[in-house]
């Protein structure tokens, strides 16, 4: 596949671009739009797909938006998503997601971790989040749920997943922080992968992450808030049975805390009537990267 060879360093890009190469580090950085891959020395190689895409922000902003306009674009923009190119990605991102589903399914936590690398060298971090790892997960649980694998083969998969998206997220760089959000599943919720992608959008974002990954007391709850004066608490809810308890913790926050943003997001929304959502509407932060954007959009 000629476009995903990596083959031109920073200084090519920043030349035939006609921008400096700090402001590609800097996007980089901060939106995550690309991750080129690292010859033996450390520098920076570029493919033609991301020369591609690194081309159409720069049109867009001298078109008259900021970078952070553009990439919203981007990843919604039917001009990229319908070229050759990206239909090519697509393909490829079909391929590498059941290679590793399959690295998974046989306990082969080596070979998975190789493919786990080498999608992080083609694609960005937002793309293998969204487009592999997600769909992944879903997939899983749908054969576990079809008995095609077992419980175990599940469990497998979605602990490696978890330690490594945790990993991923330590490392994630981020300069300057926007607000502080802590992020914790409601009572008595077990799953919490998708608090972890929802803690990725956030910090790509800028925000200050404290992420705790299993359930508290209210208690440990209220010492925390006072101990690091979050702007944002936001709760993940899966279980239809565990939702009056994150409603009711919700509105105790509210209480006590009347200038916090509290959001929750999961399966909460399958929990209500189309009425009893309008009234929870203010705390409902959505499934989608889009729909978590609006609400932060809304909230601040």
């Amino acid at each position: 596949m000629q476009n995903a060879k990596p083959k031109y360093n920073i200084k090519a890009v920043s030349t035939l671009l006609g921008i400096p190469a700090g402001t590609l580090r800097a996007w980089e950085r901060r939106y995550q739009i690309i991750r080129p891959a690292r010859n033996e020395a450390g520098h920076r190689l570029y493919t033609d797909e991301h020369l591609q895409t690194l081309k159409w922000l720069v049109d867009k902003v001298n078109e008259g938006f900021t970078i952070s306009q553009a990439v919203s674009l981007l990843e919604d923009s039917e001009d990229v998503s319908s070229s050759p190119q990206s239909k090519e990605k697509r393909n490829h991102l079909s391929t590498t997601k059941e290679k590793f589903l399959q690295c998974l399914l046989t306990f082969d936590e080596r070979t998975a971790q190789g493919k786990l690398d080498e999608a992080l060298r083609l694609f960005t971090l937002e793309t293998v989040l969204i487009d592999i790892i997600g769909p992944l997960l879903i997939q899983v649980e749908t054969m576990r749920e079809n008995k095609e694998i077992t419980s175990m083969h599940e469990h497998f998969a979605v602990n490696f997943l978890r330690s490594r998206i945790g990993m991923l997220l330590l490392s994630m760089p981020v300069e300057g922080f926007k607000s502080k959000a802590l992020l914790l599943p409601g009572p008595d919720e077990k799953h919490t992968l998708g608090l972890l992608f929802f803690a990725f959008a956030l910090k790509s974002r800028g925000y200050e992450i404290v992420y705790v990954g299993q359930t508290t007391t209210w208690r440990d709850i209220e010492r925390v808030i006072d101990e690091i004066n979050p702007a944002f608490v936001f709760l993940s809810c899966t279980s239809k049975i565990n939702t009056p308890k994150s409603i009711r913790l919700v509105e105790s926050l509210k209480e006590k805390h009347p200038e916090l943003k509290i959001g929750i997001g999961g399966d909460i929304y399958r929990a209500f009537r189309e009425e009893e959502r309008k009234c929870l509407q203010p705390y409902l932060v959505g499934n989608s990267k889009k729909e978590w954007e609006q609400w932060l959009k809304e909230s601040l």
